[in-house]
């Protein structure tokens, strides 16, 4: 009965009501729904599935040959409507039904998040609307719907689909930085080959991933160094000029870039505020690196340094602004670490902001009992809600993990990268 209502309904241009409690053999329409009814100021009604009712002074029928003619209304533009394809309640059908025949746009989202679903993001690109509703308590509060679905019609979205960044793909980085071998792998050949062999790479991984694997660099944008410099902040700071082509060279190739900080006495904060620019681009995120933070009388190697959750905090705050303002993908914020000391209060990070995705990143080196032993260590320690990843060295690991061994984490791994 529903369903043959509901063709009635389309046939008919007519909105879709639905009583669970249609009276008995009196015919008597509950005063609610006789309210609603008559609200729509109706030529007629056609009941479907029902016994006869009586609603005074409106004209009942049961044929939809009956009906009066009809035409379509002018469409509701710029107003969509979000569903869940699964839910085939009555319901649902009732709404779906009456906004359609309203010249209401829907939109079909899997899940709670359209920015999860590469259709739902293009579907609302397409539509641009100005007004949404969504049916379901399972898309959230309405705020929280408006910021996903102003980024959704943005319709960019990151390598391997979407706009959420884990559980839907893993990334397959190369790391260190231009043109400095001795800083990692990256900087041992030049920007073509090293976007070439992060492809290499990362196509190990597509085999043994349920996800897409996308290739990934890794650049440390500010290294630290052994003398104060200018500032004192033992820390070069790579001028955003100098990284951009690079940045714009692997984003053009499908790859995700993150922009690694290591920030000697220098605030976290302000180095990643200098690379503003670069960081509201879609495919860039950013890494914070505290073994190389420092006290002001300690430095570079003569200790592992260490950064407390308030500072890491501060960076979240900002990045999640910036993200939201510029109605971004969601942007991956990197925590390295191989020693739970490297940061502080590690319970009190900030993990709430949806705008981010924050991935602790295992950076222990030497056997395989020694790394799984720091990944324990490591996962154990995290807090809810966090992401994570895993480095493999290829020279300091004895041996290297291949990407079967790699890969065979609990819990799973969203990054894996290469130095």
């Amino acid at each position: 009965a529903e369903l043959a209502a509901a063709r009635s309904a389309q046939r008919a241009h007519a909105p879709l009501l639905l009583s669970s409690a249609w009276p008995g053999p009196a015919g008597v329409v509950t005063a609610l729904l006789r309210a609603q009814i008559k609200a729509l100021d109706p030529r007629a009604v056609l009941t479907v599935g029902m016994q006869a009712a009586r609603l005074p002074g409106i004209h009942i029928v049961t044929d939809p040959a009956m009906l009066p003619a009809t035409k379509a209304p002018s469409p509701l533009g710029r107003l969509a409507l979000l569903v869940h394809p699964g839910d085939s309640d009555a319901a649902t059908l009732a709404a779906v039904t009456t906004a359609r025949v309203a010249g209401v746009r829907v939109i079909a989202v899997r899940g709670a998040d359209p920015r999860a679903d590469p259709a739902a993001i293009a579907a609302l690109s397409a539509a641009r609307p100005r007004q949404v509703l969504a049916i379901g308590t399972g898309f959230g509060s309405a705020a929280q719907l408006a910021s996903r679905v102003a980024v959704a019609q943005t319709g960019v979205q990151l390598p391997g689909g979407g706009q959420v960044l884990f559980p839907g793909r893993l990334l397959v980085a190369l790391y260190g930085h231009p043109g400095a071998p001795s800083l990692g792998v990256l900087g041992e050949q030049d920007l073509s080959a090293s976007i070439a062999r992060a492809k290499k790479v990362a196509a190990a991984y597509q085999a043994l991933s349920r996800v897409p694997v996308v290739p990934a660099l890794e650049i440390i944008a500010t290294v630290a160094q052994a003398r104060p410099g200018r500032d004192g902040a033992y820390s070069y700071q790579s001028a955003v000029a100098s990284l951009r082509p690079w940045v714009r060279r692997a984003t053009a190739a499908g790859m995700y870039v993150i922009l690694d900080l290591q920030p000697g006495r220098a605030s976290l904060l302000a180095q990643a505020m200098s690379y503003r620019s670069l960081l509201r681009m879609p495919d860039v995120g950013l890494a914070l690196d505290p073994e190389w933070k420092l006290t002001p009388h300690q430095l570079p190697l003569h200790q592992i340094g260490s950064v407390s959750s308030s500072e890491v905090n501060t960076v979240i705050s900002w990045l999640a602004g910036l993200t939201a303002r510029h109605r971004l993908p969601q942007k991956l914020l990197v925590l390295h670490q191989f020693r739970l000391s490297m940061i502080g209060d590690e319970q009190q990070l900030d993990t709430r902001h949806e705008d981010l995705a924050i991935l602790i990143h295992m950076d222990g080196q030497g056997t395989s009992a020694d790394k799984e032993q720091t990944w324990q260590a490591v996962t154990g320690a995290a807090p809810a809600g966090v992401a994570f990843g895993w480095k493999n060295f290829y020279v300091k690991d004895h041996p290297m993990m291949s990407p079967q061994q790699t890969i065979a984490r609990t819990p799973q791994l969203s990054m894996v990268s290469y130095q």
